[in-house]
């Protein structure tokens, strides 16, 4: 870890400083007035080896600062939308400008169109859009639509995908179901990605019960060939609509998302991460005959679709649209892709050459990549990647994942490989001595979805 102005020495295992004790005050506070210590399970002090979960105190470009001082390569940065980078010129420029302006009126303001078109021309296999603030949101917004189209309860959802809402029909289907009605996760069924006649059989098992298949168009692995236009087919026999979650895809896998790569159109989709590089914006995207249901002009029952006060906040609207502009002026998406293949194959050599690699594993696209800590018998382990992180940090990375932004450097680069390669060496040992437990100095981290805290 380094300061801001000067270089230090890595700090060693029982050092104050290695346990960030300003981070550690700032933590408790955090808990004492935040459920959980963060507005996102997945930046809980949980997530991190004890006593080092950094605080954060700002960030430029692809490094952040800490409250203790230190600073670090970030990946992963606010859970994938900072893809540009911290305060990214443009965007913020664009956003000062608005500052000035006003941010919320009583009615829409010009740049709603604005921003309305440029999503579009962005993304032409939709024909209007909504905004909103997050992703949940926006999600819910097409699976209330659905329903209402079709007229059928039952929502199916890929069940080898992580997260798609914070609401009800999702959530019930996971470990923290607290709270959540029987009935209500009853409705939320599930089928594999990649298996067009496992889909097929869940459709016909429930005919004429499901208003929409929803998923991410991809993830870890490239969708098998035909996999999403047969998909598109399933959905079109069944009278069934398909919703493609495109908040990691949108941007990362091309400007207009994985529907844009690929070339299958869904009928609904939603955005966000990216499309805002870390201010709050997300959009669901559609067909019209279906996205016009929630508006003024048909015949039908209203849907109430998405009504939120802060929806068009034009800030976070002009972010969006500089995002896009930058996206498409300066190559982002294939700048991403070439700095994770450089990543990921530095990490692979890393691992390999420690010893390791056949238990640190990197998956996924180039512009999305994440590791697997694998234990001596190859299964996933939680006290590994608590083992692994501690050193990353220790070295001055921090990597929940390894999602790239497009703001890091060669030398970023370089020094994650060789934070790694010191890392992995560490590994090493702990496979060696069949117990990472001497290694890992407090209590292992923890997985988000759990039902005990």
């Amino acid at each position: 870890m380094t300061t801001e102005h000067t270089e230090r020495t890595e700090p060693t295992e029982n050092s104050d400083e290695f346990r960030l004790p300003r981070s550690r005050l700032v933590n408790e506070r955090l808990h004492a007035l935040i459920p959980g210590g963060a507005h996102t399970y997945a930046k809980g002090d949980d997530q991190y080896p004890e006593n080092l979960a950094p605080v954060i105190s700002h960030g430029r470009g692809a490094h952040v600062w800490d409250v203790d001082g230190n600073r670090y390569v970030e990946y992963g940065s606010g859970l994938r939308s900072v893809s540009l980078g911290h305060a990214h010129p443009r965007v913020t420029e664009a956003v000062r400008r608005q500052l000035d302006r006003g941010s919320n009126f009583v009615r829409p303001s010009l740049l709603e169109v604005e921003a309305a078109e440029r999503f579009l021309a962005t993304v032409p296999t939709a024909e209007m859009v909504k905004f909103a603030k997050n992703g949940s949101d926006v999600t819910t917004a097409a699976v209330r639509l659905a329903r209402a189209v079709t007229g059928r309860p039952r929502v199916a959802i890929c069940a080898d995908h992580p997260f798609y809402s914070v609401d009800d029909w999702f959530i019930g289907t996971t470990p923290m179901n607290a709270g959540v009605p029987a009935a209500t996760t009853e409705l939320t069924v599930a089928f594999p990605y990649g298996d067009l006649a496992a889909t097929e059989e869940l459709l016909t098992r429930y005919e004429d019960e499901v208003a929409c298949l929803v998923l991410e168009p991809a993830t870890l692995d490239e969708p098998p060939p035909g996999y999403l236009a047969g998909l598109r087919e399933l959905a079109d026999r069944h009278g069934c609509v398909l919703v493609f979650d495109e908040m990691i895809t949108g941007f990362r896998w091309s400007e207009a998302g994985a529907q844009g790569l690929y070339g299958v159109v869904p009928d609904l989709s939603t955005f966000g991460k990216a499309l805002g590089n870390g201010f709050a914006v997300s959009a669901l995207a559609g067909r019209r005959d279906l996205m016009e249901r929630g508006g003024l002009r048909h015949s039908h029952d209203r849907v109430f679709l998405l009504s939120t006060t802060h929806g068009a906040e034009t800030h976070s609207l002009a972010a969006a649209m500089a995002v896009q502009t930058v996206y498409t002026e300066e190559g982002v998406t294939a700048r991403l892709h070439a700095l994770g293949e450089r990543l990921a194959a530095g990490v692979r050599e890393a691992a390999a050459s420690m010893g390791v690699g056949d238990h640190v594993v990197v998956r996924g696209r180039a512009s999305n990549l994440v590791f697997a800590t694998l234990d001596e018998d190859l299964r996933p382990s939680q006290p590994y990647r608590t083992l692994f992180l501690r050193r990353l940090l220790a070295g001055g990375v921090l990597a929940p994942s390894f999602v790239v932004s497009s703001a890091l450097t060669d030398a970023d680069i370089e020094h994650t490989v060789d934070t790694v390669a010191q890392a992995c060496a560490v590994y090493r040992k702990a496979l060696d001595a069949g117990d990472p437990t001497p290694w890992l100095a407090g209590r292992p981290v923890k997985p988000v979805f759990r039902r005990l805290a």
